[in-house]
């Protein structure tokens, strides 16, 4: 099978906020990947780049699907045969809840996209990336803070995971960046802060903006 030539970027939960803005932030020189569940969202992503004359690839997988995200990988390496990039902005933000009343389906919801599935697209990633490749995890300091027992937990267990790989690899790649985003007026955050002044906040677009140098250093 010939194999197409191109920057490559997959993005891990591209269907809304950060994912899709960094979807569209690097259209210009990639070839997007985008991953998500919600199709009709992937679609107007899609709209976005190619009206801006870029072209991506939809995925509407649930990445907690471990014969979803194989074929996934596979079909990356039949047609790149490697990535440039993977970015995993993707996370479920259980409910605020007292540590006390964390609802068994909650947490374990929270374990298997957070902690579980990035343990996974680790895995099946590093030999797309191979030495040069760069991966982006964001982090979001939150664990330890009150009502956020579940969501901190595991955000904190999957930036843990992405510390270690970033060690592990500083000799040998790929290159494993953790980056801090700004608060920014996503679906995510309001959940978490209902009535907040989303005016203050920094848009997706603008943050993305912000990113890319790091990301693409």
């Amino acid at each position: 099978m010939t194999r197409l030539m191109t920057q490559t970027a997959l993005i891990t939960g591209a269907s809304r906020g950060l994912g899709a803005a960094l979807a569209k932030a690097l259209a210009p020189t990639h070839h997007i990947i985008a991953v998500g569940r919600t199709v009709g969202a992937l679609e107007e992503l899609d709209d976005a780049i190619q009206a801006a004359d870029g072209q991506a690839t939809l995925a509407p997988m649930d990445i907690t699907v471990d014969e979803a995200m194989q074929q996934l990988c596979r079909g990356i390496y039949d047609r790149w045969g490697k990535l440039d990039l993977w970015l995993h902005p993707a996370i479920h933000a259980a409910p605020l809840s007292p540590a006390g009343h964390i609802g068994p389906k909650d947490l374990t919801k929270s374990i298997s996209v957070n902690i579980e599935a990035t343990s996974r697209l680790i895995r099946y990633v590093t030999p797309l990336l191979q030495e040069t490749g760069h991966a982006v995890f964001f982090d979001d300091p939150r664990g330890g803070s009150p009502f956020f027992g579940a969501y901190g937990a595991t955000k904190a267990a999957q930036t843990a995971l992405a510390r270690s790989w970033q060690a592990e690899t500083v000799k040998t790649g790929p290159h494993v960046h953790i980056l801090e985003p700004a608060p920014m007026p996503t679906a995510t955050r309001a959940r978490f802060h209902p009535g907040e002044d989303r005016d203050a906040l920094t848009a997706p677009d603008v943050e993305a903006a912000r990113l890319l140098p790091a990301i693409l250093g």
